[in-house]
């Protein structure tokens, strides 16, 4: 999970407001040549446009602030619908969506921390967003969902196991259990955020818990176990009571993923997040800051990017087979440089990250960036 983030709603119908694809470059048909343009700085959030017609809409972005910032596309009442993130200072940044008409507030958030600082605007009438999808992009979009599905469904034998461990007070057994219990949800951990407080519930870490909240009340999931098996090396009655916590919140994503509002485009920007979980989380060791398992979910994120990306290669083939070549390439390079940390490539047995070094290290992220930088292209190429 990416730490602080701003709190998300169900998204059943986020397709009906916007298709967001990042990282590109197109014309804006609410304002001709000209995107709306954002700026963004430490104290203010200026939208050159607050009302513009439906259609495909570029988001040019600038962080005047000497902050790190975020934007984001929002309903009024917090659901996510697109967001950039990491946008340096002194940097630019530009979104390309699909936007069909309705409110929404765009949001600068300088420190990537708290509520953000926001902007109301009103898209009217229809435009692209209309458009009927391809065969092509159907077939991607309910493979995808059936990915998703299958995902949560295998998870939850898994995360039951490791809970029933923590509940026996088998501190060993529960350790040995709790990397391939987060597997399935790190490979599509992108549809899991989307549904709101199912992911600070389960997989938020303890500087990602907002302003107010209280340690002991609030945090839980599968990092508030981790901390009391590896760092604590205890189970008491509190870890006992969060394993069912655990598995009670992980039924209800269950219960959810298969309704949640999936488009191609959408497919290929979730396939760019989790390669920036790997980067923002993975390759620093922040996210399994105490079991030193980084490399297995590292490797599940990839996993997770590269099924998004073979399901919508049919679609990016036709329309930019030079891309395909780069991100085929790219994909092997990351995966024969994981699968050196591999100790049998029938398991997820990995390396504990405390011993990977940081020459190691930087390659893995150089891995990455290698990867990123065209897997940004593919929602483009996707809408062509």
């Amino acid at each position: 999970m990416r730490p602080a983030r701003l709190t998300v709603i169900a998204a059943a119908s986020v397709a009906a407001a916007l298709t967001a694809v990042t990282g590109c470059s197109q014309k804006s048909d609410a304002g001709g040549n000209d995107a709306i343009k954002v700026a963004a700085s430490d104290s203010a959030c200026d939208v050159s446009k607050t009302e513009f017609p439906a259609g495909k809409v570029q988001f040019d972005v600038e962080n005047k602030g000497a902050k790190v910032t975020e934007v984001y596309v929002l309903f009024p009442d917090a659901r996510i619908v697109t967001e950039r993130e990491n946008i340096g200072p002194g940097t630019k940044a530009s979104i390309t969506a699909e936007i069909k008409a309705g409110e929404y507030e765009i949001v600068c958030k300088p420190g990537m921390k708290g509520d953000g600082i926001k902007q109301k605007v009103k898209v009217t009438g229809k435009g692209a967003a209309e458009e009927k999808r391809s065969p092509e992009a159907d077939a991607a979009v309910a493979a995808y969902r059936a990915y998703v599905v299958t995902q949560a469904e295998e998870t939850l034998p898994k995360a039951q196991a490791f809970a029933d461990a923590v509940k026996a007070g088998d501190i060993e057994g529960a350790k040995k259990l709790y990397a391939t219990s987060r597997i399935g949800w790190e490979r599509t951990e992108p549809v899991a955020e989307s549904f709101g407080d199912i992911d600070p519930k389960v997989d938020v870490r303890e500087d990602g818990l907002e302003a107010g909240q209280d340690l002991e009340k609030d945090w839980t999931g599968w990092h508030r176990l981790e901390k009391a098996l590896w760092a604590d090396n205890k189970i008491g009655d509190r870890e006992k009571q969060l394993a069912d916590t655990l598995i009670t919140d992980l039924t209800d994503w269950q219960k959810k993923v298969g309704q949640a509002e999936i488009t191609p485009t959408s497919i290929a920007n979730g396939a760019k997040e989790l390669l920036d979980e790997v980067a923002t989380g993975k390759v620093t060791g922040e996210e399994e800051r105490y079991s030193r398992t980084d490399l297995v979910d590292f490797k599940a994120n990839v996993e997770g990017a590269q099924k998004a990306y073979e399901l919508l290669k049919p679609i990016a083939s036709k329309n930019d087979p030079e891309l395909v070549k780069q991100l085929d390439t790219q994909f092997a390079a990351l995966n024969t440089l994981l699968d050196k940390y591999r100790a049998d490539q029938t398991t997820y047995e990995f390396t504990s990250y405390d011993k990977v070094g940081e020459p190691e290290r930087k390659e893995l992220s150089d891995g990455v960036n290698a990867l990123a930088e065209p897997l940004s292209k593919l929602a483009a190429a996707v809408t062509k």
